[in-house]
């Protein structure tokens, strides 16, 4: 008597677990992008800043 494996029975295709880290890694980065120059918003408080040091 041949016993055959059970397979594990995904929710969707294998290619979508692929997309949807690719997605979420895209967010993330443009939600980083976003932050950049918020330091630079203020020029006014930098440039006190430097000239004091």
């Amino acid at each position: 008597m041949i016993i055959a494996e059970a397979g594990v029975q995904m929710p969707f295709p294998t290619v979508i677990f692929g997309v949807i880290a690719i997605s979420t890694f895209i967010l993330l980065g443009l939600i980083t992008f976003s932050y950049r120059d918020v330091a630079n918003r203020h020029d006014h408080k930098a440039n006190n800043n430097h000239s004091n040091h």
